[in-house]
C-alpha cells in the first residue's frame, strides 16, 4: 500500500470500533463511496477515513436509516441534502417525545401504593382506555370489549401448538444495532444484537456514559 498513503480496511474500521463488514455494508448501500485499490486492496485515505466519521455519525449516533444516510455522506449541501437531515430531526425528535412520555408513566407506576396492580390499582382501566388500543373499543369490560372485536383467524384454524422440532427455520438475516451491518440468525439459541465484538463494546461505553 505504499503507492498511496492510506490504511487498510481493517484499520479504518478499527478507528471507529466498527467491523470491516460493516464499512463493507455501508459500502453496498451507497452510505460510502468504494475506496480506492491498491494491488487489488481497499485503501482508506485521510478523506476517506472523514466520510466514514460522517457514516458513523449519521448511522449510529443519529440513527439515520442508510437511504438517508446516503445522501448526507455524499458531501453535496444541496436542497436534497438539509431536507434529509431536517426530516430525520424531526423523526428523532418525535422518539424524543414518545421516550419522555414513556419515563413519565413509568415514574408514575412507581408510585402505585397497591401491592398487586392488576386487581387492585382502581387507575389500571383509565390507564388502558387512556394510553393503549383498549381505549378504541368504548365498551366496558376488558372481556365483552374483547369479544366485540371482528376475529381475524377462525378458532379451528388457531396454531397454539408447536412446530414440531424437526421442521427448523433457516438461519435469517439480522442487522447490527450499532452499525446496520448485516449477520446471519440461527434459528436457535440466544439472538445476536451486534455484528461484532468491536461494536457490542462500542455500544457498552456508549451505555456506560449515559446518567
Amino acid at each position: 500500500m505504499s503507492d498511496l498513503r492510506g490504511v487498510s480496511i481493517g484499520q479504518a474500521a478499527a478507528l471507529y470500533g466498527l467491523a470491516p463488514s460493516a464499512l463493507r455494508w455501508w459500502e453496498s448501500q451507497r452510505v460510502l463511496p468504494a475506496p480506492p485499490r491498491v494491488r487489488g486492496r481497499r485503501v482508506y485515505t485521510e478523506t476517506e477515513l472523514r466520510r466514514i466519521g460522517l457514516a458513523y455519525l449519521c448511522c449510529v449516533t443519529g440513527a439515520m436509516p442508510l437511504d438517508e444516510a446516503s445522501v448526507v455522506t455524499s458531501g453535496s449541501r444541496n436542497g436534497d441534502w438539509r431536507r434529509t437531515v431536517r426530516q430525520h430531526a424531526r423523526v428523532v425528535e418525535e422518539k424524543i417525545e414518545q421516550l419522555q412520555s414513556a419515563r413519565a408513566y413509568l415514574l408514575h407506576l412507581l408510585q402505585c401504593p397497591d401491592d398487586d396492580i392488576v386487581d387492585e390499582c382502581p387507575e389500571l382501566d383509565a390507564e388502558l382506555m387512556n394510553h393503549t388500543p383498549r381505549g378504541l373499543v368504548p365498551t366496558e369490560g376488558l372481556v365483552t370489549a374483547a369479544r366485540s372485536l371482528p376475529g381475524r383467524t377462525p378458532p379451528s384454524r388457531q396454531r397454539d401448538e408447536k412446530k414440531p422440532l424437526h421442521e427448523e427455520k433457516p438461519p435469517s438475516e439480522g442487522r447490527c444495532a450499532v452499525c446496520s451491518a448485516p449477520f446471519p440468525r440461527e434459528p436457535r439459541g440466544r439472538r445476536r444484537t451486534y455484528c461484532s465484538r468491536a461494536c457490542q463494546q462500542r455500544q457498552y461505553r456508549r451505555n456506560a456514559k449515559r446518567p
